[in-house]
């Protein structure tokens, strides 16, 4: 669950350093609210619709019906049974794709413009008629069992999924979205049923398009496939309380390297001090080679091939978190490496050179992410979710640059917590116990 990141930023149109992006707002005239950015060059439109609450609106006792559910969505809907349906999506050389993450379903469609229409009413059907076909949903189930049964042989999600329950017990966040073997078999088909009526209600869309489609048929299309759904979905869970204490938990892995996942809480995306939070994320554990981690525990000293860590802002808690991996007997000398260089960046922040490429670095990467309709629609959403103005894109880059040492020392000194970080080791690290 914990393992993704808040912001899916992508975009490229060879832009100038920040993207200028002519992003409208839409409002059709049922009253939905849509960014649009307009592309008449190629005959197809990318659309991109996400409902706040994914599988943390799962009930307690039905882990994995949301995400069950989702999977189901293009199985079948109306009069057409899932072959059906493939056979006339397919035939109007269209696309669709459901996904439940952990506070949010999205929804992406892609369709030739010639075809708008009956793609639109498709996809409609999908969203208000599904029919979740006893065939379809043992088919579906035995998929998501094959997946969870994969992932409990993981270290990597042996150690994230620890890592939440420790941090989060029995809110949805403890737990993984996909559900157990136990809880999944369990569901019925009116429980599937239950969590489709909840999750889609129109009080909780963000929509994005862009493409060849104009304000106006915008507004009609989504007045055409969202108008029928609920006013309003099912309650969005509270807070999660975080309950993790700095210290080590070892999970016992037999093989020859241990998985280790770290963290502590984080910060808010809509925070004053979050961006320079995430520059001070960056320089200790970006993703490139320069990142104080990587240096330190990787090119200095040989104890793993990759690090890093990231901030990861949800919608009812946040966290600071890391992952990398060690062979067992050099597990307990990275992992003090690790504490050392919180620690340092606590206390000293970072240099001038150092914040001088950093900025350089990721206002320069910013543009190459807008690449392609499908994938401006995609960050145009999640600028949404994440609450961003509609002029981001273009400010973006500017709230980078005025971010000073000053602001660096500030917010280590708030958000980094070497003694608070705790570390779930899955494998057989020696020297190294579960503490406290």
């Amino acid at each position: 669950m914990i393992i993704r990141f808040f912001f899916a930023a992508l975009l490229a149109l060879a832009l100038p350093a920040q993207a200028e992006l002519p992003i409208q707002k839409v409002i059709s005239p049922g009253g939905i609210t849509a960014w649009l950015v307009e592309d008449h060059q190629i005959p197809f439109t990318a659309l991109e619709i996400q409902f706040r609450g994914g599988t943390s609106l799962d009930p307690a006792d039905q882990r994995g019906v949301v995400n069950l559910m989702t999977g189901l969505l293009e199985e079948g809907a109306g009069d057409l049974d899932a072959q059906g349906f493939a056979k006339a999506r397919d035939a109007l050389a269209a696309r669709f794709s459901f996904g439940a993450g952990t506070d949010g379903i999205g929804v992406s469609a892609q369709f030739l413009t010639e075809n708008r229409d009956e793609a639109v009413d498709l996809l409609r059907l999908a969203l208000t008629e599904p029919r979740f076909d006893a065939e379809a949903v043992e088919r579906v189930r035995g998929q998501v069992l094959s997946s969870i049964q994969s992932n409990m042989k993981n270290p990597e999600s042996i150690a994230a999924n620890r890592f939440d329950r420790l941090a989060y017990g029995t809110h949805p966040y403890g737990s993984d979205g996909d559900g157990t073997p136990e809880s999944v078999a369990s569901l019925s088909r009116a429980d599937i049923v239950g969590a489709f009526k909840g999750a889609f209600g129109r009080d909780r869309i963000y929509v994005a398009a862009t493409g060849d489609i104009s304000a106006e048929q915008l507004g009609l299309l989504l007045d055409t496939l969202l108008s029928e759904l609920p006013a309003t979905g099912a309650p969005l869970p509270k807070r999660a309380d975080w309950a993790l204490e700095g210290g080590v938990t070892v999970v016992d892995f037999p093989g020859p390297q241990s998985v280790i996942f770290f963290g502590h809480q984080g910060i808010k995306r809509d925070d004053p001090d979050f961006f320079p939070a995430y520059i001070l994320n960056e320089i200790l554990g970006g993703g490139r080679f320069t990142a104080r981690l990587m240096t330190e525990v990787r090119d200095k000293r040989g104890l793993t091939y990759g690090i890093g860590s990231f901030l990861s802002p949800m919608d009812h808690a946040e966290t600071m978190v890391g992952q990398f991996s060690s062979a067992n007997a050099t597990t307990a000398e990275a992992i003090e490496i690790v504490k050392a260089e919180w620690r340092r960046l606590y206390d000293n922040g970072v240099s001038a050179e150092e914040l001088a490429k950093t900025k350089t670095y990721l206002t320069g990467s910013y543009p190459l992410r807008f690449d392609g309709n499908a994938r401006i629609a995609r960050i145009l959403v999640g600028m949404q979710a994440d609450g961003l103005p509609i002029d981001y894109a273009t400010t973006r880059n500017a709230k980078i640059e005025a971010v000073t040492l000053e602001d660096i020392a500030k917010v280590a000194k708030r958000l980094l917590q070497p003694e608070a970080l705790h570390f779930v080791v899955v494998g057989q690290p020696e020297g190294l116990k579960t503490t406290p």
